[in-house]
């Protein structure tokens, strides 16, 4: 069944880049714990104890938040087809916005999508495969581009605007970072 390991293997990167989704955990002390689903070719594996993930613009930005407060993150992936699995990443993240140094280099694998808003590097501690036998089958039908042409029609000025009334702050209150 569960399995345990310090870093990624090939069979575990392999797995990972035909996933169409993934799911982000992460909590501050106090307030709600958050989980959200991410998609759209946003996750990149730069070796086996590091990945990083590019955060397009929604309606909150509860990672960000949290990740100020306390760096934990987990990342699990599904699948959904054929032979049935859960990973588990397990680790502590570091934001990087536009304004950082690393951000346009890490920008560079992935593809330009308008709202990009942050690219988070985890530092993987722990690795967990579980059976992923209760997971029901689904097919993958395509990616929407309804969040890509919201962002395009938008523009540059427009997603800052959508920030500072929607993603400076959590649920919480906690502050995103966004514009420190």
């Amino acid at each position: 069944m569960g399995k345990k390991r310090p870093e990624l293997n090939s069979q575990l990167k392999e797995f990972i880049t035909n996933q169409k989704i993934f799911f982000v955990g992460t909590a501050a002390n106090t307030g709600f714990v958050n989980v959200s689903p991410k998609g759209m070719s946003t996750f990149y594996i730069l070796n086996d104890k590091e990945v990083i993930w590019l955060n397009l613009t929604g309606s909150g930005n509860e990672s960000a938040a949290h990740v100020l407060k306390d760096p934990r993150m987990t990342i699990m992936f599904c699948s959904f087809e054929k032979n049935p699995l859960i990973l588990r990443l397990y680790g502590t993240a570091e934001t990087f916005h536009e304004r950082d140094a690393l951000f346009s280099e890490y920008l560079k694998h992935f593809e330009e999508t308008a709202g990009a808003r942050q690219i988070f590097k985890l530092s993987i501690e722990l690795v967990q495969t579980s059976c992923g036998f209760g997971v029901p089958f689904m097919e993958y039908k395509g990616e929407r581009d309804t969040l890509k042409l919201w962002a395009e029609q938008k523009g540059e000025e427009g997603i800052k605007e959508y920030w500072t009334e929607k993603n400076k702050e959590s649920l919480d209150g906690f502050d995103t970072g966004i514009f420190n």
